[in-house]
């Protein structure tokens, strides 16, 4: 457990009533409706590596700390600038709008305030007389630092962000390891960052200085290893992530009573690492680590799952998860380190499903029937939605076919006269609404020309003349295949035998075949299976033949 796993889930935070998070940005796993509906996750590289890192967001803006320096980059996950220059950068927090970002400098023994339309720094306030600054929790004007972990005292303090130069105030916290902090509305909860038992501290900052609420007493609740801690917008609750016991808890944050337990599912793996609460506070997202865990997001009210992923690859960084809107942001580390920006998008989108079937025995130039629904896995029924459909030919040219609308329950019929033989794709795609995710589906159906056979021959003969049968293959808009094998089948009126023998095409689809027959009533049938470019045909030919008069 890394003892200086800063909080900085603090710039998610809130003003009573008014939404002040780092971690408030606009909705994307979830922006216009549809195309929010239809984006995707993505892990995005930032080019370094650190095992000390922290993550917040606010605006568009989202910054990574990385040693020596803070990677900003936007809301979708794109990298958009680095600081350079700091010593020991490591907990972070960011005005709800996205304008400032303030930096733990461990090294210089510092906080850093940078502009971040600039990138430049603004002013710096000296913290070496209380060790090193490695958590900071923002509230309105008020920022509050906790120190220690790298020898020397471990505390607590304010600054007032309002005066040209702050200075700090330290307040009195029993703490045993170095502090994770996070705030919201007018409560400030410190967190022990090391050791079992570890105790969470809870404070009223409603006034200048904090008020000591009380303790949640990790010998009582049995905590050990707290990894992170969030509060809810409206101040009203605390959300614990300790590596025992294994699961997210729900306190009180004026009784201090545990409220809920937000366990894992029976496929999550890995102990509670990091956690964050959604800006309107309906949602709790809380990451697990073992080699590389799972991210879920859960009701806040109820507890129950709403969705669940694991990262691409690596592992999920401890304290490292944010909320961007409805978006949840995480570092992911691989082998030595490595670090990537995870952005899951709107999880609270509930996903869509297409399907899609074509009818069998496809022809070239005639018509063709695509079935298939459309279903939401929440169960609602998805009314009439509009799709668009594409068709793909052999060759690889793609067409847009005019659209579908589903009916009630999901369902749609598209039809369509393929031009050409050949593999032909169908891709029929829905873009999703503000509350379910958009999704596609495709099929692609062998179709074949239209073949056609013609037979002629005597309908009238005498028995033991030799009899000439002829006809051709037709392919409607190709060359006949030459050399093919037709299959010829006689039956005799009254016989249950079944003589069957073979013909080949010849020029131009051409063919022809003899007979010598006895008397009776003969029905011919010629037949082509078809292959990969024709569909099948068959012809047939009756004829009567009388015994020879004498």
């Amino acid at each position: 457990m890394r003892l200086l796993a800063a909080k900085s889930r603090e710039s998610a935070l809130s003003r009573p009533g008014v939404l002040f998070g780092a971690l408030a940005l606009t909705a994307g796993l979830l922006i216009a409706p549809a195309s929010a509906a239809s984006a995707e996750n993505s892990m995005t590289d930032l080019g370094a590596a650190s095992s000390i890192t922290d993550l917040v967001a606010g605006g568009d803006k989202v910054a990574v700390s990385i040693d020596d320096h803070i990677v900003i980059a936007d809301s979708t996950g794109q990298v958009k600038g680095t600081i350079t220059g700091l010593s020991g950068a490591y907990g972070l927090a960011m005005t709800p709008d996205g304008t400032h970002l303030y930096a733990a400098l461990m090294g210089s023994k510092e906080v850093a305030e940078i502009d971040t339309a600039t990138l430049e720094i603004t002013r710096r306030v000296d913290l070496a007389a209380y060790g090193c600054p490695s958590s900071l929790a923002l509230t309105g004007e008020r920022l509050w630092v906790g120190y220690g972990g790298c020898g020397g005292a471990t505390g607590a303090l304010g600054l007032d962000l309002s005066v040209t130069v702050p200075e700090p105030v330290p307040f009195e916290v029993p703490l045993k390891a170095g502090p994770y902090l996070a705030a919201a509305g007018n409560t400030l909860v410190v967190g022990e960052g090391g050791g079992s038992p570890a105790d969470l501290f809870v404070y009223d900052v409603s006034g200048t200085t904090p008020v000591f609420r009380g303790e949640i007493d990790g010998h009582t609740y049995f905590h050990g290893g707290l990894n992170d801690v969030a509060v809810t917008p409206d101040g009203s609750h605390v959300i614990s992530a300790f590596t025992l016991p294994d699961a997210f808890e729900k306190w009180d944050a004026t009784t201090l009573a545990r409220v809920h337990a937000y366990e894992k599912g029976p496929e999550a793996e890995g102990y509670p690492a990091t956690v964050a609460v959604s800006p309107d506070g309906a949602y709790i997202a809380g990451g697990r680590n073992l080699f590389s865990g799972e991210m879920t997001l859960y009701d806040t009210a109820s507890g129950s799952t709403i969705y669940a992923a694991r990262p691409p690859e690596g592992e999920i960084v401890g304290g490292s998860a944010a909320f961007s809107g409805h978006d949840i942001l995480s570092l992911v580390k691989t082998n030595a380190d490595h670090l990537y920006l995870w952005r899951i998008n709107d999880p609270t989108v509930r996903n869509s499903t297409l399907t899609v079937t074509a009818a069998p025995d496809a022809t070239a130039q005639q018509p063709l029937t695509l079935t298939g629904r459309l279903t939401f896995d929440d169960g609602t029924a998805p009314g009439a939605q509009p799709l668009s459909v594409t068709r793909t030919l052999p060759d690889g040219s793609s067409a847009e076919l005019p659209g579908a609308t589903t009916a009630a329950d999901g369902t749609f019929t598209i039809t369509d006269t393929p031009p050409t033989g050949g593999e032909v794709t169908y891709t029929v795609r829905w873009n999703g609404d503000e509350s379910h995710r958009g999704s596609e589906a495709s099929v692609t159906t062998a179709v074949r020309y239209a073949s056609m056979l013609t037979l002629n021959g005597p309908t009238r003969a005498v028995a033991g003349t030799k009899l000439v049968f002829r006809g051709s293959l037709r392919v409607a808009g190709i060359t006949a295949p030459r050399n093919v094998r037709l299959t010829v089948e006689r039956i005799r009126s009254g016989d249950d035998d079944v003589i069957q023998r073979s013909v080949r095409t010849g020029i131009g689809g051409s063919y022809a075949f003899t007979d010598i027959l006895d008397a009776g009533v003969y029905t011919y049938t010629v037949r082509w299976a078809g292959d990969d470019r024709t569909g099948p045909a068959q012809a047939g030919h009756v004829v009567t033949v009388h015994e020879r008069t004498k």
